[in-house]
């Protein structure tokens, strides 16, 4: 795949912003692009769409998702993780009583191959590497959405697999939206890109915002003295423990890229046969561009940095250091990773035109 290199540099505009402080990454987007900013706010005040985010496991969709949401208002836009729907399920069905509502749920809206006395038992005996019948996908997922005032959804993991592709095309009607446009958002991240971020990746236990303690800090750094050890403070304003949770690690981030070195490849192929699709809107964004020609398209600020911090004793003051991060893309060709509020201009801009505003 050759995604185009979307510029957010502007001539005339010399600007610089904190994209890890909440309020200059707003000010950011509505200096680099307020007039689009607007017309999604108006549009979402009395209407709504699915986008569907199509990219390689840890590529940044849930970062994205909430970085609009934060701008246009949780109240109107929400990140919908399919895997998170499943996980919650697999953890629900333990509780009787939750066992026996799913159960009645599916009686009355499932249909498809396996009968619905032995989908508990497929849900209960899943591991991460089994993907449940897309017909019981489509049924959680129903039952998810009709729980939630009427948003607009992003969609994180839907399709996931090969035969989910064409459902895509319908998913809207099948889940109730009948009227709402829809859009294909395909994000392209190098492998070692995907590496890194896992590496120093960290969650808020509240709200689930992802940060990175290496590539990617939130506005307060903490040093654990017992841990001997560098934290992250949640800084989504939105959060209910804003400026007080700590982040996590996630939950198996410690054995890297390997585990998921074939969910990448096929993230790949799912990608590439989606954009195959006729007749849904697209938008392409793309995390990394090469070295060479970055200071033609984007600003210093908007670069991905690579932090490390010395930590004072005396003052218990945490100190930030920054330098550029440069890797390798897929085809060895030296780059510059992009800030998350970059590629989500691009976001922001493709889909205003995506919907016609």
């Amino acid at each position: 795949m050759e995604f185009p290199i979307f510029k957010t540099k502007e001539e005339g505009k010399d600007k610089k912003f904190n994209l890890t402080d909440p309020k200059e990454r707003s000010d950011y987007f509505y200096y680099k692009a307020g007039e689009e900013v607007e017309k999604l706010k108006t549009f979402v005040k009395d209407n709504t769409c699915i986008v569907y985010l199509l990219g390689k496991k840890n590529s940044g969709k849930g970062t994205y998702s909430k970085m609009l949401a934060e701008l246009l208002g949780d109240d109107k836009l929400e990140h919908f993780s399919v895997g998170d729907m499943i996980r919650a399920v697999s953890r629900d069905i333990k509780d009787p009583a939750k066992k026996i509502e799913l159960e009645m749920y599916l009686e009355r809206n499932y249909r498809g191959w396996i009968p619905v006395e032995k989908l508990i038992p497929v849900i209960e005996g899943r591991d991460t590497s089994t993907l449940l019948p897309t017909e019981l996908i489509l049924a959680l997922v129903k039952r998810e959405i009709a729980k939630r005032p009427r948003k607009t959804i992003f969609i994180d993991g839907f399709p996931r697999d090969m035969d989910q592709v064409s459902y895509s095309l319908f998913f809207r009607d099948l889940i109730g939206f009948r009227d709402d446009p829809d859009v294909m958002a395909f994000i392209d991240v190098p492998t070692n890109v995907i590496a890194g971020r896992i590496a120093g990746r960290r969650i808020c236990p509240v709200c689930n915002t992802s940060r990175n303690l290496n590539l990617l800090p939130t506005l307060n750094v903490g040093y654990d003295d017992v841990l001997k050890e560098y934290y992250l403070i949640c800084d989504n304003p939105s959060c209910t423990g804003y400026n007080r949770q700590r982040m996590v690690p996630k939950e198996g981030d410690e054995l890297g890229i390997e585990p998921i070195r074939k969910r990448l490849e096929i993230d790949q192929a799912l990608m590439e046969k989606a954009m195959e699709l006729y007749g849904i809107p697209k938008i392409y964004m793309r995390n990394a561009i090469p070295v060479d020609v970055a200071k033609n398209y984007v600003d210093d600020y908007e670069l991905t940095m690579a932090y490390d911090y010395t930590y004072d004793s005396s003052s218990r003051k945490v100190d930030v250091h920054e330098k550029p991060w440069t890797v390798n893309d897929d085809k060895g060709v030296p780059s510059v990773s992009l800030q998350a509020p970059a590629v989500a201009v691009s976001l922001i801009k493709q889909l205003t035109k995506a919907l016609g505003l």
